[in-house]
């Protein structure tokens, strides 16, 4: 059974993982987080817009979709690519500053799935910069929001 419970995992250093169950088998998840067209679905941070996404209805390794982004009320847009995409399993894109984005998804039973997120910025050249801006503290507390409204998504 689902909570709304956000737990704190050790990732290692520089990364930023939070994990929830949700309440939805874990190919429901995945068909959800694996098409970019729906990630502001998704966005606990109140940075992805809901504007036309270029690219894939189900990211592959190696595709590449744009999303609009909204960051001190500045619009942007954001090109990434799939780095890893297990079906059921993985999803994970690399920005293109080099930091990723890593989903993991646990089947729990057949009606629930453990659903981990990492903001990874251990692959920067220099990953102490995020934490002098304060974006491991900001991400984590984005990946919290999204984490509690995917579990409320499937309540």
């Amino acid at each position: 059974m689902a909570s709304d419970t956000v737990t704190t995992v050790d990732s290692g250093p520089h990364r930023v993982s939070r994990r929830i169950v949700v309440d939805a088998p874990a190919h429901e998840v995945f068909a959800l987080i694996a098409d970019p067209h729906r990630h502001h679905e998704l966005d606990g941070s109140g940075t992805v817009r809901d504007t036309p996404v270029k690219g894939p209805e189900k990211l592959t390794p190696g595709a590449r979709f744009s999303v609009g982004m909204k960051q001190f009320g500045v619009p942007y847009t954001i090109t990434s690519t799939a780095t890893d995409v297990q079906t059921d399993k993985v999803v994970e894109w690399k920005h293109p500053m080099g930091h990723r984005w890593r989903w993991e998804l646990e089947a729990t039973s057949p009606t629930t799935t453990q659903v981990t997120e990492t903001f990874d910025y251990s692959t920067l050249r220099i990953p102490k910069i995020m934490e002098l801006i304060g974006y491991d503290k900001k991400n984590g507390q984005g990946i919290e929001d999204t984490l509690r409204a995917l579990a409320q998504r499937f309540a």
